[in-house]
């Protein structure tokens, strides 16, 4: 039952991006006045799908039939992506028919190439609309809550907090002499408002105040995890017990609090992998609070080291609640989404330079699948929230200007606008197919690192 679960959310999330993804480009070229043949879901051979010349049909459409102006929509085998197919335009269907011929008016290579630029960037703008519209949503019905301390509750061992000598019970006063008002704003002025600065932090510890210095080069991807500190007040909660498992076995709930491991106390959710790893086929004691309940039991974690619950870190102390209306929300979601661009970027920037770990912050179908599980049953506010982030890492990955990509077809549009020639076919058919081809070594790469990291 899991496993369908988790298929059905995979399937679900990944049919929205793409669908809006596709719907983008496929609008822009209606509106352009181009014919689009095809609207696939998912890649590969059609499986079903409709258009008004044959109705609803199975596998194949007979080619001798021709569709005109119509669109067959389709869904493909496998569900990996999409596509829109556009007449007299060269992609990843590598169709060449047209060339050798004079353009018709409905084709791509016919219209001018501002219109051009539209079709290709309509895809990552619907996507970004998406994440826009989820980030809006969000913060009008549930608006922000602001965790009022500034307090470190504790600091990772060898993170770049503990480098610059912060401590537990360090009061963060400002950032590179900005104040810090709450906690929220501890990340923002680390990674957003100083990024690519060294940080000067300034702390009362022990009533007296304390400058510390942290190099940039010191701070890793940003996540409050890397950086290294937890606010006080903070607990470790179990969020999801996989059916079957050794803690639904042992009788763990949702919204259980960890107090101690093996009698170690539990202050960050990475405490608790490394524990139970390290007693992989052996006894383990777990110590848990129910409400104001204190419990207590052994558990055995499976021979790879797990006991199958998802954590989550969960502040507990004073909180501030701010409500936006309709439109006073929209600012709030612009720049929930500039922030989160800002980071995604610096994230791929930083793998790409080597700074962080490739295979550990990249995550593919079965990453994807998991977390959509893990956020859909936290809630439908939540499992949109990431739907929204995945917009917009979508938007950034397709932009790139890489062949088989967006970007790559937005680069070459934009070299013949500038030497006013047309790249040759032959050129853009060998870019075409060594894009497509890097694209499934990556997905490969990319797959078995989530089945490695399963």
């Amino acid at each position: 039952m899991q496993i369908l679960d988790t298929l059905f959310y995979f399937v679900i999330t990944l049919g929205i991006l793409v669908f809006v993804h596709e719907l983008g480009h496929f609008l822009a070229a209606k509106l352009c006045g181009m014919r689009a043949d095809v609207f696939a879901l998912g890649m590969g051979n059609r499986l079903f799908g409709y258009n008004r010349v044959n109705g609803f049909s199975l596998w194949k459409l007979d080619e001798s039939v021709d569709l005109g102006n119509h669109t067959d929509y389709r869904v493909a085998a496998f569900p990996i992506g999409g596509y829109v197919k556009i007449a007299g335009m060269i992609d990843e269907s590598f169709d060449t028919d047209f060339t050798g011929k004079s353009p018709e008016p409905w084709e791509f290579r016919a219209k001018p190439m501002w219109q051009r630029m539209t079709v290709i960037s309509a895809g990552v703008i619907m996507n970004i609309l998406l994440a826009i519209l989820i980030f809006w949503g969000i913060n009008y019905t549930q608006g922000r809550s602001i965790r009022n301390t500034t307090e470190i509750g504790y600091v990772l061992e060898r993170s770049p907090a503990a480098t610059a000598g912060l401590m537990v019970g360090d009061r963060i006063l400002s950032i590179n002499g900005e104040s810090i008002g709450h906690w929220d704003l501890i990340l923002d002025k680390a990674y957003i408002e100083n990024s690519g600065q060294d940080l000067k932090i300034t702390v009362l510890r022990d009533g007296k105040e304390a400058a510390l210095f942290l190099p940039r080069s010191s701070i890793p991807e940003p996540t409050a995890i890397s950086f290294g500190i937890i606010p006080a007040m903070t607990d470790v909660v179990i969020n999801t017990v996989e059916h079957g498992m050794p803690a639904d076995k042992l009788g763990l709930q949702p919204n259980d609090v960890l107090v101690t491991l093996s009698d170690r106390p539990i202050k960050f959710n990475q405490m608790v992998v490394d524990l139970v790893k390290a007693h992989a086929r052996k006894e383990l004691k777990i110590e848990w609070r129910r409400g104001t309940d204190i419990m207590s039991g052994m558990v055995h974690p499976t021979d790879d080291g797990r006991i199958g619950v998802g954590l989550e870190m969960r502040y507990n102390g004073p909180i501030t609640r701010l409500d936006y209306s309709l439109f006073g929300a929209l600012p709030q979601g612009l720049q929930d989404i500039v922030n989160v661009t800002k980071l995604s970027v610096q994230q791929i920037w930083q793998m790409i330079t080597g700074k962080i770990a490739f295979t550990k912050n990249i995550g593919g179908p079965i990453k994807i699948a998991q977390i959509a599980t893990q956020t859909a049953e936290r809630g439908v506010v939540t499992y949109f929230g990431f739907v929204g982030l995945l917009s917009i890492s979508l938007a950034i990955l397709n932009i790139l200007p890489f062949p088989a990509l967006d970007g790559g077809h937005l680069l070459f549009l934009v070299y013949e606008a500038i030497f006013r020639r047309e790249i040759p076919v032959k050129i853009k058919l060998v870019l075409q197919r060594a894009g497509v081809a890097l694209l499934l070594v990556f997905m490969a790469f990319v797959l078995i690192n989530d089945i490695i990291n399963f």
